[in-house]
């Protein structure tokens, strides 16, 4: 099911090679061992001003399979019990913040609960599948902690709110330079760029020079908005989903080449800062 039409990345929009597996972005395996910074300034190490290069990952459907679960709930429980006729399809929805879910329902269709009673629906839902179900993507805290040992910064930018993040970045051990929930965001989330630019900017690094992972058209259409390089990831989840925005897409199934389309866009953007060739191989 791979749909790989990667390029350079600071180069080539939309390209049609495929990132080489093999590449590596001046990789180690180590990691510092710092724990999750906010949206709002307290990045737990924060790295130098001039960052060359930053990598932002989701977590919905890209570092753990959530959306499986969520989808599910949302199609079977959720909207039948605060809808009344007609329910959104949903990809209208998926990658928002859940409180910006609400508000977008309440315009579009016949809502019959308070938001209250929507937003506590979500967080009984969460609990479950965050505590009990989902899996982190395999190779992910080991590639997050090669990125952050080889002097890149890598955020985590969600629309899920902090309690829900910090279940998942506890019960996995995992570590990021700075964690970046939508609901912690003094503007609109996904699919507007803001979120996006905000975390790049807070680690010292520039959206152009960036490197975002998405699997929701609204979170690839936030990333591609930002202005950076956009890798989509394709799943059962999301099989119809419109991922075109995006500068390449690859099959989550595939974790390594997941990780080797990461790889490779921020090698070009560092040779692309340096004033060397883009292309490696």
């Amino acid at each position: 099911m791979s749909e790989s039409s990667g390029g350079d990345a600071a180069d080539s929009r939309g390209g049609t090679d495929s990132p080489d597996a093999t590449d590596s972005a001046d990789t180690t395996d180590s990691a510092a061992g710092d724990t999750p910074g906010s949206a709002g300034g307290s990045a737990a190490a924060r790295p130098p001003a001039d960052a060359s290069v930053v990598v932002c990952l989701d977590m919905d459907g890209v570092l753990v399979d959530s959306e499986d679960y969520w989808h599910a709930a949302e199609r079977e429980e959720i909207l039948p019990r605060v809808l009344a006729g007609d329910e959104p399809d949903l990809d209208e929805v998926t990658g928002m913040y859940y409180g910006e879910i609400y508000d977008y329902l309440a315009e579009e269709y016949a809502v019959t609960v308070e938001k209250a009673e929507f937003m506590r629906l979500y967080d009984e839902t969460a609990a479950t599948i965050y505590g009990e179900r989902v899996d982190l993507l395999d190779g992910a805290r080991e590639f997050v902690a090669e990125l952050r040992g080889s002097g890149v910064p890598v955020a985590l930018v969600s629309s899920s709110p902090r309690d829900w993040i910090e279940v998942v970045v506890d019960r996995f051990d995992l570590s990021f330079d700075l964690v970046a929930p939508a609901e912690e965001f003094d503007g609109p989330g996904k699919p507007d760029p803001g979120l996006y630019e905000a975390a790049v900017r807070e680690l010292g690094g520039d959206p152009t020079r960036a490197v975002a992972v998405e699997d929701s058209e609204n979170g690839v259409l936030a990333a591609a908005r930002s202005g950076a390089y956009t890798v989509a990831v394709r799943a059962d989840h999301n099989a119809d989903t419109d991922l075109s925005a995006a500068d390449e897409v690859v099959d989550r199934d595939d974790p390594e080449a997941v990780f080797a389309a990461v790889r490779q866009s921020t090698r070009t953007i560092r040779e692309s800062d340096s004033g060397s060739s883009g292309s490696s191989g």
